[in-house]
């Protein structure tokens, strides 16, 4: 297709429109060249599409931490096939992901949707997720580039870098999903690098178009485009539309010299080239065979592939079970994704509780909440509210003028909304309105209210309860739309009675990049009045069964997009729950719930510890398998977790007068514990399993791979994850203690031995100095199971 020659028909006015989206997920068309528009959806863990609403699901895959923890490229793969069926379902031609930012601190705020604190390990897994989403002609979308590992002031703040670290490390995360997968679009950050913001760096044309050879499309993250200065650089897309700030006075600039129209025209040839890939240019489709895979059966395999045993004394897999205790909020409302903008809402979520009682039809499995985990308003369950208009479970929405005229109404499944894109006019209406019958189910005080930003009312049965205003804490826009505060009232209920809820939210005139959007919660907050008979009645149920499971984790208000976390404290009083179950029942296993690290104070007290992270729609079936031995709990650490908060050596996540500096500079994660000599609580690579292994035979051939001999020496098949690390103990050049070249997943039967070989990463022996150089002399090469259980060791000498 010549795309040079539909250039040459745009006008300047038109070339500078298809710059800028439509509107919050589309890009514009232009039908006199064929050029349809393509619409953008978030999706690093499930694709959402054009609108967040209840009305169209979404299949809700497990986090990307859990994907990582996986250590396996192939379910990688598939996780982007996956992805690229959903968007194929829903009409998406742009999947915004995969999120590949370094877990450089355990409290940033979206850990859980980036993959590790490793960039080999996230190039790899990037690498593989954006080949499995573009074979399926639709266009992946590596993020945020680059150094955005933060989220507080992500708007404003200033990352101090060197090159060195920045090519070895930040930028390492991203170069093989562009140099081998071939991504056909990357996202710049918010931040800024250096003294220049992300969309307005040279970073975006050296090293990724200049040395990767880049040839795909640069999308702002949402409002991230703030001048014409940035037009002036290699960021193609500024999103989201149809105001932003380029528009008319980029076509002044171009008009007065100041913009060249060569920079305009490249940025336009490259999205008519994304068109053409995802099959929006006339002439163009995406590929018509699709792969027969069954997303929740998938979501299913990659919970359970991406569950960490970190501890196991015996206990797992349950034989015989007849009476289980299951505790923990978490168990029973889990958390399958973390807040913010990969947030998507499935059809359905199978918690611990229901995997359970589904895997274990003949057991007694007894229930108790033990500690409240939930933090604000939760929405009200659906079989639980009728919509007074229809008569059917939902709610009456309406967007009203200052007169008090109707201007939209919808009926809705849900009372948990978010407005970013479709039709309801926000902008133009002055109340937002929300009323459903709500009949409880226990009888009791209750704190009825909502959580949104802005001035609201809350009525029961026709009388005001509170009004009042609900202040955002910072000032960040996506935290206050997707994470914001509750404002509640008491309420006395009688189970059985409905009652007539309305929430009323005033809506001023707004202006900025989230002008047209909206999220709002209506529910009940939870109760916590006797915090200590919770776990009372907790080690009763405990005491009392064959085994106890205790789900611990966090919740979309401790982990989210948005801002970071300032503890890594489980929340509420789930460590003293966990301490008394423990004492009661020596088979207390206890399930890890959360998206990131969190303490375990506790670990060496239970019988054995799970990590699950955000496991998805599917979670709860997949972690009955795990536990039952009907698989394997196939994950390994893709992080390091530590003893205590105080102990992490890189931590720090917020802006010293606007800078964030990573003086710590190539010695992140793993390799600032090893420099640090600190012992973790479990290092990176660690993961259990159930059955035995044994390494033997390693040897190195050349710089490009190692081969070794693994065996399964149980008496059962199994996975095993086979870690590569190098050593340069006497090197003249600053350098890790050790750090990972390469990594293998091996799946044997019992007493079954093959040989493999593990690839190493092409910078392995590298390091940057004004480019790739290396230092001549014998590298040691280890091979074993975590970072610090490397039995096996070699020599090679490279020149």
């Amino acid at each position: 297709m010549n795309f040079d020659e539909l250039l040459g028909r745009l006008s300047l006015e038109e070339k500078v429109r298809i710059l800028t989206g439509q509107d919050f997920w589309s890009t514009h068309a232009l039908p006199s060249i064929g050029l349809r528009s393509m619409v953008l959806s978030d999706g690093p863990s499930g694709v959402r599409g054009a609108v967040w609403d209840e009305r169209d699901p979404s299949l809700n895959l497990p986090s990307a931490t859990a994907l990582s923890s996986s250590w396996d490229v192939g379910i990688a793969h598939r996780y982007g096939v996956v992805s690229a069926l959903e968007a194929r379902r829903k009409n998406v031609d742009v999947v915004l992901g995969p999120t590949i930012n370094l877990h450089r601190s355990p409290l940033g705020g979206r850990h859980f949707e980036a993959f590790s604190e490793d960039p080999v390990l996230t190039a790899d897994l990037a690498a593989a997720y954006v080949a499995g989403v573009q074979e399926l002609g639709v266009g992946a979308t590596p993020k945020h580039y680059v150094a955005n590992d933060f989220e507080t002031d992500r708007f404003t703040a200033n990352v101090e870098v060197d090159e060195r670290t920045l090519r070895e490390v930040y930028l390492l995360a991203f170069e093989k999903a562009v140099t081998e997968s071939k991504a056909w679009l990357v996202m710049s950050a918010y931040n800024s690098i250096n003294g220049a913001t992300a969309s307005e760096n040279e970073l975006l044309e050296t090293p990724l178009n200049t040395d990767w050879g880049f040839d795909g499309v640069v999308v702002s993250d949402w409002t991230a485009v703030r001048s014409i200065e940035s037009a002036k650089h290699s960021q193609d897309l500024a999103m989201p539309g149809p105001i932003g700030a380029w528009g008319d006075a980029l076509v002044e600039a171009v008009q007065s010299g100041e913009v060249k129209e060569d920079a305009i025209d490249r940025k336009v040839l490259r999205i008519l080239a994304l068109a053409a890939r995802v099959g929006a240019l006339e002439g163009t489709a995406k590929p018509a065979d699709l792969p027969q895979e069954d997303g929740q059966a998938f979501a299913r395999t990659a919970a359970a592939e991406g569950t960490v045993l970190l501890r196991n004394e015996g206990a797992l897999p349950w034989k015989n079970v007849q009476k289980v205790a299951v505790i923990g909020h978490n168990a029973r409302d889990a958390r399958t994704q973390g807040g913010g903008s990969a947030t998507v809402i499935p059809k359905k979520v199978v918690s611990p509780l229901d995997g359970l009682r589904a895997a274990l039809p003949d057991a007694e499995i007894t229930y108790s909440i033990g500690a409240v985990v939930q933090e604000g308003v939760a929405e009200f369950p659906l079989g639980t509210i009728t919509n007074p208009q229809s008569g059917a479970n939902g709610a009456r929405v309406r967007f009203l003028a200052a007169d008090g005229a109707e201007l939209f109404a919808e009926d809705r499944f849900s009372s948990a909304l978010v407005y970013l894109g479709g039709n309801a006019p926000i902008g133009e209406s002055a109340t937002f309105e929300f009323r459903t019958t709500w009949t409880p189910a226990e009888s009791g005080t209750v704190n009825l209210g909502f959580a949104s930003v802005g001035h609201g009312r809350i009525f029961a049965d026709g009388n005001l309860l509170r009004e009042d205003t609900a202040v955002p804490v910072g000032n960040d826009l996506g935290a206050a739309l997707l994470s914001p505060p509750s404002i509640s009232a008491p309420l006395e209920v009688t189970a059985g009675q409905p009652v007539d809820v309305r929430i009323e939210l005033d809506l001023p005139e707004r202006d900025g990049g989230l002008s047209n959007a909206l999220s709002i919660t209506v529910g009940v907050e939870p109760a916590n009045d006797d915090p200590q008979a919770l776990i009372d009645e907790a080690v009763a149920a405990a005491r009392d069964a064959d085994v106890a499971l205790v789900v611990v984790g966090t919740n979309s208000k401790v982990e989210s997009e948005g801002y970071d976390r300032t503890t890594l404290d489980l929340p509420g009083r789930q460590d003293d729950l966990v301490r008394a179950v423990a004492a009661a029942n020596p088979r207390t296993v206890v399930v890890v719930n959360a998206g990131s690290p969190v303490l375990l104070p506790w670990r060496d007290d239970v019988a054995a510890v799970l990590v699950t992270y955000f496991g998805g729609q599917e979670y709860g079936d997949a972690l009955a398998d795990v536990l039952l031995g009907r698989t394997e709990p196939g994950g390994r650490l893709p992080t390091t977790w530590p003893r205590e908060q105080a102990d992490v050596p890189v931590i720090n996540v917020t802006p010293d007068n606007g800078v964030v500096r990573y003086d710590e500079g190539i010695h992140i994660g793993y390799r600032a514990w090893l420099k640090a000599g600190t012992e973790p609580a479990y290092e990176f690579g660690h993961g259990l399993g159930y059955t035995t292994w044994e390494l033997s035979d390693l040897r190195a051939n050349d710089p490009s791979s190692v081969a070794l001999t693994v065996r399964n020496t149980g008496d059962r098949a199994g996975k095993h994850v086979v870690q590569v690390y190098v050593e340069r103990p006497d090197s003249a050049v600053d350098r890790p203690v050790r750090w990972l070249a390469g990594f293998a997943v091996v799946r044997l039967d019992a007493g079954q031995a093959r040989e493999i070989t593990v690839n190493l990463h092409q910078h392995t022996f590298e390091h940057w100095t004004n480019g790739w150089t290396t230092e001549p002399g014998a590298f040691t090469i280890r091979a074993g199971s975590s970072v610090s259980d490397l039995p096996l060791s070699t020599e090679l000498q490279v020149r």
